[in-house]
């Protein structure tokens, strides 16, 4: 990697996050040349792993894995990169609701049946919904004007009964979306849903979207895919204007530009929207960037000498109506020390708390595990958060959010090409679209895309 290098090349790519990182490295591997362009100092995006003093790694940004996510899981074994089970499939958990803990064994609690078994019913009615709507173009769904008219919130409100049940799957909504059910709509709730094999899985943690970590962190499967590609990676890069015009296409920044024949764009569409690009994007593509905000989200790892937990037989994970720390894990390394529980504050939450100091974060969320875990979760090691939001080069995680009426209108344009610029990142993605493997499965998409459009012969990088 490095920030030096020819100012030419075939393909000019955005980003080094896994999509960019990705599409790189499948045209490298028929010969084609490229120059990924990362604004940040280092690879990885919206994944990152903040290294402990002793070696331990912490994902402070995506982590997980699960069945179905096959590209990312390829991946990492292609770079050497060992996988293991998130801890506490056989130990207890922990929710806890209007003050009270309550500890239990299995899937879901066994406390106030009614609420939750409406909730297991409105999961699987959506999740038979959502089998309607098209992955490749959610707006040809029978009812997508219908659905895509409707927040979430107005779906909650005309078919969840309770307030108990409301909450619940509002928290659903927070973990996996990382907004408030009134932030997206109906449609998008549907097509995320079905783009990860249903709400169920994605809420869920063995057979679920959060079964398996990285050994090492995350990040370490894009180190090592950006140091294969070596001198083509070039950080602290940020791209302010792309041109393009018969001849060929120019990428610049501060200080830089870059020649290509195409250039691949891997940011969000909400930074996306921030380049220049000349002649100007069509109508349609600049108002879907508009309308594409990014979910809110601060992600907290917090270090003990052990695991303490586990000793009660706890697995670490908390499900709690308790503001701002909701859902926790067990995030400790496959060795077992030192214990490490990772929370987010997410949604409204997030928004808030990202105005505040930090230590008014690390105070609230102490006094939630505390209530959770006991007096030992009051005095971790180390504290570390990472607010995505506040990222210049992020703003926002996990990804962008399609409000209401947002995918009926601007949603074709989400991954049409405009002239010589093509669109990558996980947003872009039809199978788990939001995801790790969704953004690796972007990169190959859109690798194969520019490789239809390049006639040339292939020259070597």
């Amino acid at each position: 990697m490095s920030n030096k290098g020819s100012d030419q090349a075939e393909v000019i790519i955005v980003g080094a996050g896994f999509a960019g990182l990705t599409a790189a490295r499948e045209l490298v591997k028929v010969g084609r040349s490229v120059i990924v362009l990362e604004a940040r100092d280092r690879v990885g995006g919206r994944v990152c792993t903040h290294t402990l003093e002793d070696g331990t790694a912490l994902d402070v940004g995506g982590q997980w894995t699960g069945p179905g996510q096959d590209r990312i899981i390829a991946l990492g074994q292609e770079m050497g990169v060992a996988s293991f089970p998130t801890y506490g499939a056989d130990q207890s958990h922990i929710e806890y609701v209007n003050g009270e803990r309550r500890v239990y064994r299995g899937a879901v609690p066994d406390g106030d049946v009614e609420s939750l078994g409406e909730v297991v019913q409105a999961i699987m009615s959506l999740d038979q919904m959502s089998q309607e709507v098209p992955l490749e173009s959610p707006w040809d769904a029978p009812k997508a004007r219908e659905w895509d008219a409707q927040t979430f919130q107005g779906w909650m409100d005309a078919n969840l009964k309770s307030d108990a049940s409301r909450d619940r799957m509002a928290l659903a909504i927070e973990a996996v979306y990382a907004v408030e059910p009134h932030d997206l709509s109906l449609l998008h709730m549907l097509f995320y849903a079905r783009s990860g094999n249903g709400l169920l899985t994605l809420v869920s943690t063995e057979g679920g979207a959060q079964q398996d970590r990285f050994d090492g962190g995350a990040q370490l499967v894009a180190i090592r895919v950006a140091q294969e590609l070596a001198h083509r990676v070039r950080l602290s890069s940020p791209v302010r204007r792309i041109s393009q015009d018969g001849a060929g296409v120019t990428v610049e920044g501060d200080g830089f530009a870059v020649n290509g024949e195409q250039a691949v764009v891997t940011v969000p569409p909400a930074l996306a929207g921030r380049i220049e690009y000349r002649p100007a994007m069509p109508s349609l593509r600049d108002q879907l960037t508009q309308r594409t905000p990014m979910g809110s989200v601060i992600k907290v790892q917090v270090v003990y000498d052990r695991p303490f937990w586990r000793d009660d037989g706890l697995s670490g994970r908390v499900v709690s109506d308790l503001h701002p720390v909701r859902i926790t894990f067990d995030n400790s390394p496959i060795r077992g020390t030192p214990g490490v529980l990772v929370t987010f504050i997410e949604g409204g939450d997030g928004r808030r708390y990202s105005s505040a100091s930090p230590d008014e974060r690390r105070s609230a969320v102490l006094g939630c595990l505390e209530r959770y875990f006991g007096p030992k979760a009051a005095s971790p090691t180390h504290y570390v958060d990472r607010d995505w939001s506040a990222e210049e080069f992020s703003r926002g995680c996990y990804g962008a959010v399609f409000p209401a009426g947002t995918w009926v209108s601007c949603g074709m344009a989400l991954r049409e090409p405009v002239g010589r610029i093509h669109w990558a990142g996980t947003e872009t993605a039809t199978i788990n679209a939001g995801y790790i493997d969704g953004a690796v499965r972007s990169g190959e998409r859109v690798a194969a895309e520019v490789l239809e459009t390049l006639a040339v012969p292939a020259a070597r990088a």
